[in-house]
């Protein structure tokens, strides 16, 4: 890859100079596998990120075995993987049980996976919309007294597969509350993919108008319908500069048919190498990283730039 093409940098006006890569493969891509990963491979997976520059890795999650079975191995994952310092390693709990876990091996930073629509909150948490922050209010109380930072997830932002389009002002009323509860970033997901740039805008003016801090908003976007990257763009053109996304696009939406799973960390990088924007990551490293992880999982990577430039 020496010789490899490079995008022209075009500096845009009205976007940030810099944006942090959330990454997520390591949990949302590994936990939608069919087969389970070693422990073995995650942890050099976690090791080879880390290499290639990004700063903060979503290792595990604390969620119970039955569920996801994937990463059933978390405590065992995290006790043998060098958690390097000024790396950040969070992990998804879903209620005390998970954050206890968490506790136990000695995380400094948790999520919780809240819901923006009634449906999925019932079919994902057993709970009503409401009924799913007395469930999250004890977590994050506990975790900020023991010092941990706390994430909030909403999913279903933009589409629910069994309530259609979401109304922007229920994601911002859902966000509030999390807010409020003590989350200090708020991941605004596209569960299903079904986004687009101007609803993008909408969901994000209206957390900002219901009192959430745009500083606080980080954008989770789905590629299934190919909006992951547009969608992207509309986010940073709001001012918003925390980008999920995944290394080789790992991942999927068990909630439609073609899912094509998260935003690829590559395709992230190229566009933010074309807008001028420091991100930190090698790209070179982490494509090979990718096609190392294409390889143990026994099929190529999703991922456009990983098949562009290692093909």
């Amino acid at each position: 890859m020496r010789n490899r093409p490079l995008p022209m940098t075009r500096p845009t006006v009205g976007l940030p100079e810099q944006v942090t890569i959330y990454e997520v493969g390591p949990r949302d891509g590994l936990q939608n596998e069919s087969a389970v990963v070693p422990v073995a491979v995650k942890a050099a997976f976690l090791d080879r990120l880390a290499d290639a520059g990004l700063a903060v890795l979503e290792a595990t999650s604390f969620v119970h075995p039955k569920w996801v079975p994937q990463l059933a191995d978390a405590s065992e994952l995290l006790s043998v993987v060098e958690r390097r310092a000024g790396i950040d390693y969070p992990v998804l709990v879903p209620n005390e049980r998970g954050l206890d876990r968490a506790l136990e091996a000695g995380v400094g930073h948790i999520a919780i996976f809240a819901s923006a629509t009634e449906t999925f909150a019932n079919r994902n948490l057993n709970r009503t919309l409401d009924e799913q922050f007395a469930m999250f209010a004890p977590v994050v109380e506990r975790a900020r007294a023991e010092g941990l930072r706390v994430r909030g997830y909403i999913s279903m932002c933009f589409g629910d597969p069994w309530e259609g389009a979401v109304e922007p002002k229920q994601v911002a009323a859902v966000g509030r509350r999390l807010v409020e509860m003590g989350c200090g970033q708020l991941s605004l997901g596209d569960t299903i993919g079904t986004g687009t740039p101007g609803h993008v805008d909408a969901v994000i003016d209206a957390c900002v108008a219901d009192g959430v801090p745009l500083g606080q908003l980080a954008v989770h976007f789905h590629d299934t319908y190919g909006q992951a990257l547009s969608n992207t763009l509309a986010a940073l053109r709001k001012g918003v500069t925390t980008v999920d996304a995944s290394a080789g696009g790992l991942g999927g939406c068990p909630y439609a048919e073609s899912a094509t799973g998260n935003l690829a960390t590559e395709d992230l990088v190229w566009m933010l190498d074309g807008l001028g924007i420091e991100h930190g990551v090698d790209l070179d490293a982490l494509v090979a990283t990718s096609v190392w992880m294409a390889q143990q999982l026994g099929r190529p990577s999703p991922s456009r730039v990983v098949r562009a430039l290692a093909g």
